[in-house]
């Protein structure tokens, strides 16, 4: 059964776990940080390692991270520096902390915190009141953060240099206490690569955090109207409308849209959103047809077109641009030319492609999309785009659900909320076409390192959306435990939807705020996952290791 136990730690006693320490600390010093030269045993054992401490955080039996704590002189840095003592200050007793290295599926913040805070109760403990280090050069903004004091010239080699500081009692009691605290009790930071909710960026958490106003001030009607503004130019759209509600009350908005149609439709559906779309249909008790394909495959619009020909009463067609279930990119060029060469108004759920790439919503009908996931705000809002005058229909629509009279009252009939509204705002702004270069150029990128790592991915790269991965794991691997062991290193995959569970499927979705840095400790640790480790904790807070580091 799987663990659902944090990181554990310890100090080194057992002869595995010494046998560990020697392979990451040549992993760290001789791979990663040049210090040391290759060994084809991929061992490195520490010049003084009969008198190191070994503080270590234990995944299980794997070595999630470690840290050596040294009271003997000379220290290595007595090696360095002539006349060490003259750089401390005086009437301390001083220990030397070395080797903090850290594995890339661990760097999210919990291991560090861990070995940091293990460390100097250690320390306290013994009756040391200062510690140096070689802190490497590559993170000296967090060792000063955390109350460390550079003194004397660098160490080490090009590539490897290392930045003799020390730290005193006070400071971390002061300075380094705070930072190392978790003040929400979570282990360490998350970071999401859900569809929704996502990572969101500070400016639009700032906005969200504002007081709120009446949403029939000027100011609210405002800001909605710049909303308006920016959501049209952002897909060509002649009208948008945006409610308070999920994607499920966009497209239900829509359905009551094609209930007004005289000619019934086709919908369109190779994957759960569309079979969600079928689902909007039937309860809202229209008439349509269905033109299904397997999940992971892509339309053929020759065999759509046949479907169309055959049935010449059909008014409307209803489909995903992406199917968010397998990471398909659905044609909606190749079905705009098509329905406007037979006449057929279209409809397209862009939930999840709104704020992804580029979208030109100019020929399409009606277009349901949401506040959160490509946009990069917070649930809550979502939109109908439409290319044609609503008009109200008291008499054959719900008030909630009737598009024509939410124009006719300037979007606003109803209870509004400035706060989702502002944090929109905050992020449309952000939304730009470098942005949408970049996920290309990222998604690309990570295709491939997944492929390298011996994962299947259901979408092909020439069909698929730059920001869904969706994973077909084999039959070893138990999805819901994989992406539980991914959520202890720190990251959140999408697993838990039926369909996902049924299929043994997981996502990962770039959506959100992350950091290059943030996919490769994803990468790492779901590479873990094929060598048979279970990286069930969670992780460093992006640092390696040095020489001497805490």
């Amino acid at each position: 059964m799987e663990s659902q136990q944090p990181l554990k730690f310890k100090i080194a006693n057992e002869d595995y776990e010494f046998e560990l320490v020697h392979r990451l600390n040549y992993k760290t010093f001789v791979e990663e940080i040049p210090q040391h030269k290759p060994d084809p045993n991929q061992r490195l054992v520490d010049k003084f390692h009969s008198e190191n401490t070994y503080i270590i955080a234990m995944d299980g039996n794997t070595l999630a991270g470690m840290i050596a704590f040294r009271a003997n002189r000379p220290f290595s840095l007595d090696h360095k520096i002539p006349n060490l003592d003259s750089y401390l200050p005086p009437g301390r007793r001083v220990c030397e902390v070395r080797l903090l290295a850290v594995e890339r599926a661990y760097r999210t913040g919990w291991a560090f915190r861990g070995l940091a805070e293990f460390l100097a109760q250690y320390g306290l403990a013994q009756g040391y009141d200062l510690a140096v280090i070689s802190g490497t050069t590559r993170q000296l903004k967090l060792y000063q953060h955390l109350g460390f004091k550079p003194f004397g010239p660098t160490v080490g080699e090009s590539g490897a240099q290392f930045q003799p500081m020390y730290l005193t009692l006070e400071a971390f009691l002061e300075q380094a206490s705070a930072v190392l605290q978790d003040n929400n009790g979570s282990q360490g930071k998350t970071v999401s690569f859900l569809p929704g909710p996502v990572s969101i960026a500070m400016p639009v958490q700032n906005a969200l955090a504002q007081p709120p106003i009446s949403h029939r001030s000027d100011h609210f009607l405002l800001n909605f109207q710049i909303a308006q503004q920016l959501l049209r130019k952002m897909t060509g759209a002649r009208e948008v409308e945006i409610l308070l509600g999920s994607g499920t009350l966009a497209n239900d908005v829509v359905a009551g849209q094609w209930r007004l149609e005289p000619k019934p439709g086709l919908i369109l559906g190779n994957g759960e959103f569309g079979e969600r779309l079928m689902n909007h249909a039937r309860r809202m008790g229209l008439s349509f047809q269905t033109h299904r394909l397997a999940w992971g495959e892509s339309f053929d619009l020759k065999a759509v077109r046949r479907q169309l020909e055959a049935n010449r009463n059909l008014g409307w067609m209803w489909a995903v641009h992406c199917e968010t279930s397998t990471g398909i990119l659905n044609d909606i060029a190749g079905l705009k030319a098509l329905c406007a060469e037979l006449g057929l108004k279209l409809g397209l759920d862009c939930i999840s492609t709104l704020g992804v790439m580029p979208i030109n919503l100019e020929g399409v009908h009606l277009a349901s999309g949401v506040s959160g996931k490509g946009l990069a705000s917070f649930p809550g809002l979502s939109m109908v785009f439409h290319n044609y005058k609503a008009a109200p229909e008291p008499d054959r629509l719900p008030r909630y659900l009737d598009l024509g009279y939410c124009a006719a009252c300037e979007g606003v009939p109803f209870t509004h909320s400035s706060n989702l509204l502002g944090a929109l705002l905050a992020a449309l702004r952000r939304n730009n076409s470098r942005r949408h270069a970049d996920l290309v150029e990222t998604a690309d990128w990570l295709r491939a390192q997944l492929l390298d790592a011996g994962f299947r991915l259901v979408a092909p790269a020439a069909e698929a959306s730059p920001a869904v991965f969706t994973i077909a794991l084999p039959r070893n691997i138990h999805s819901r435990a994989a992406a539980r062991r991914i959520q202890k290193a720190g990251y959140l995959l999408s697993y838990g939807s039926e369909y996902l569970l049924r299929r043994n499927w997981i996502q990962i979705c770039l959506m959100g705020e992350y950091s290059r840095d943030d996919l490769m400790g994803l990468l790492a640790a779901m590479r873990a996952l094929h060598r048979g480790h279970e990286p069930e904790l969670a992780g460093v807070e992006k640092t390696t290791g040095s020489e001497s580091p805490l």
